[in-house]
């Protein structure tokens, strides 16, 4: 499984959102400083998550986005899955019609393992597991305030 720009793209903005969760809407002027993502990618990506349920649109003078849920109740598996699709490292393990030998392939078990191995690293894994890591490791969001 490969991760595109759209998937770290995505669970970075979440990831920034998490860590100001609770702090009000967030500016997308300031996810796209506080983490080099363009603004023009940002808005492209907001939608998808907005329709998911991940996040919610602040209208008005301090609008912005934030958090639809909390941090802790949002995984890492659901954002990837919404973004890219279902992490797995070859398509007949969701989709065993692609290939013939799907019931006798030992290869496919292998497949088979290693996604279940990978979805449960996500599921495991929330936004607030993230925040809590980064919080660890001293590195707190980036403050653009005057």
């Amino acid at each position: 499984m490969r991760v595109s720009t759209k998937g770290r793209y995505g669970l970075r903005i979440m990831l920034e959102l998490a860590l100001r969760h609770g702090q009000g809407p967030v500016l997308v002027d300031l996810i796209e400083r506080s983490q080099g993502i363009s603004g023009k990618y940002i808005h492209q990506l907001m939608p998808g998550l907005r329709h998911a349920g991940l996040v919610r649109t602040v209208r008005g003078p301090h609008g912005g986005y934030e958090l639809a849920r909390s941090p802790d109740e949002i995984t890492v598996l659901e954002i990837i899955t919404l973004l890219e699709g279902p992490p797995v490292p070859v398509d007949c393990v969701t989709r065993p019609d692609v290939c013939g030998r799907t019931g006798d392939c030992v290869t496919h078990e292998l497949w088979s393992e290693v996604a279940a191995a990978i979805e449960g690293v996500l599921s495991r894994t929330t936004l607030g597991t993230l925040c809590r890591r980064q919080r660890e490791r001293g590195q707190e969001p980036l403050s653009f305030s005057i």
